[in-house]
């Protein structure tokens, strides 16, 4: 299997996880996950992109990694001691936009089909306003969710949101779904023309 070494993280990698390990924050984003969010940013040159749960930014790092100049991003936690190590590490970058607020709350507010990319790291667009945030992306955009697969911090009860998720993602026509078992495991939904 692939395993992605140090060289090939964004520079600032080492400081964001020893800032997560200090906060003892145990939901930060692996390389895997980032690899794959790079990769997905690259392909959006120009692009606008959200993520829903910012943490202390190791996956936003990965992002910023692989958008171009003129591609911008948002970046959403409604906590605000694990986002203030992101904003303080990658809040240089006028690339991104750090927003402290609920993220149910911030997706009611904005604009139908308004994003190329959407990476739902947190309950707020993954299992709680889904279908509110995947009306935000735009054709030929991606809908991401991570910890598809099992979890050592799944809460009870878990799996069978997450059979459900994955279920109604697969019927829905106007997006095509893939479930890599890749990292935390995926779900990587692009809306159809």
């Amino acid at each position: 299997m692939y395993e992605l070494t140090e060289a090939e993280w964004p520079a600032t990698s080492p400081a964001l996880c020893a800032a997560t390990e200090r906060l003892n924050f145990d939901m930060p984003s692996d390389a895997r996950t980032g690899a794959l969010l790079r990769t997905l940013a690259a392909s959006k040159p120009g692009g606008r992109l959200l993520e829903l749960g910012t943490g202390t930014g190791l996956a936003t790092a990965w992002l910023l990694d692989g958008m171009d100049a003129a591609a911008r991003l948002v970046t959403v936690d409604h906590d605000e001691r694990v986002q203030s190590v992101a904003r303080e590490m990658l809040g240089h970058d006028a690339r991104i936009e750090f927003v402290l607020d609920d993220g149910v709350r911030f997706l009611h507010r904005q604009s139908a089909m308004s994003f190329d990319l959407i990476f739902a790291d947190a309950w707020p667009g993954k299992y709680d306003a889904r279908d509110v945030a995947m009306s935000l992306v735009r054709p030929g955009g991606f809908y991401i969710g991570d910890d598809m697969l099992p979890q050592p911090n799944w809460p009870d009860g878990q799996q069978p949101r997450v059979d459900a998720l994955l279920d109604d993602l697969r019927k829905d026509r106007n997006w095509s779904v893939v479930v890599p078992a890749w990292g935390s495991g995926f779900v990587i939904a692009v809306r159809r023309a």
